[in-house]
């Protein structure tokens, strides 16, 4: 015999995951959207997965099967979602640190509060000088890194000068190269605040540079349609008014059942 518990309105089922799965994409897709004019944002793509039948997923193959039902599934249900790595467009700014790369590859940072695995990496490439005389990402302080893991020193006089593989001069004297780190699969990372991913250890290790040009007195833009964002947040949106909407007419017609047929006998 099947639990008590396992038995409920189908419908209503089907339309509470849908309005679930609505939310978290509307969630995922505002979050793109509020960040259509952060430097080097990726956006993510939100994800979902059909649900198999309650009495196949839950195992349940003792139940009678009911395979109209069945067919239906049971909704679906969100899942970790991806990051689009699509190139953003290329502002120019004439700043002599702001940097951007064209192509292929990373900027390689350090984060100092983590001391397990502090390399971060990043297309933020809005930098500045710190007080101690150091790269860093403007926006959070991270020190920027160099193709032999070290931080940069910017601590002299003249004109920075980088060119496109990275190479920093300062007064016509090399002082580093800026580290352009190659990821294989990127989607794979996971994101962080500060606008960085974290890395995986062997992408780190291995240390192969990536293809794209480093571009001085651009940075790129967040590769976020501000347009078509904003339509997917409001189709979202509606999703969920249509579910909520399923969701309180089986609601209705459950009351109906009970309160109304229940009483013809």
């Amino acid at each position: 015999m099947p639990r008590a518990g396992l038995v409920m309105n189908y419908g209503m089922e089907i339309s509470a995951s849908g309005a679930l799965s609505a939310l978290y994409r509307q969630d995922v897709l505002a979050n793109n959207l509020a960040n259509a004019q952060t430097v080097g944002f990726k956006p993510d793509i939100p994800a979902v997965r059909l649900r198999a039948a309650a009495r196949d997923e839950d195992g349940l193959f003792g139940m009678a099967s009911n395979q109209m039902l069945e067919k239906l599934g049971a909704g679906n249900l969100p899942v970790a979602n991806q990051t689009s790595f699509t190139q953003g467009s290329l502002e120019r700014t004439d700043q002599d640190l702001d940097v951007a790369i064209q192509g292929d590859g990373f900027f390689m940072v350090r984060d100092a509060s983590d001391t397990i695995n502090p390399i971060r990496v990043t297309r933020d490439g809005r930098f500045t000088r710190s007080a101690s005389g150091l790269l860093v990402m403007a926006a959070s302080g991270l020190q920027v890194l160099d193709t032999a893991g070290g931080p940069i020193p910017l601590g002299g006089e003249g004109k920075i000068e980088i060119d496109a593989t990275g190479k920093v001069k300062q007064g016509g004297v090399e002082v580093a190269r800026i580290e352009v780190l190659h990821i294989p699969d990127p989607w794979r990372m996971p994101k962080q605040g500060k606008n960085v991913f974290v890395p995986p250890v062997n992408a780190v290790l291995s240390r192969t540079t990536g293809t794209g040009l480093v571009r001085q007195g651009y940075v790129e833009q967040s590769a976020v349609d501000s347009v078509k964002a904003l339509m997917d947040v409001t189709s979202a949106g509606r999703e969920v008014e249509a579910n909520i909407a399923m969701i309180r007419a089986h609601d209705r017609m459950m009351d109906r059942a009970i309160n109304a047929l229940g009483r013809v006998a």
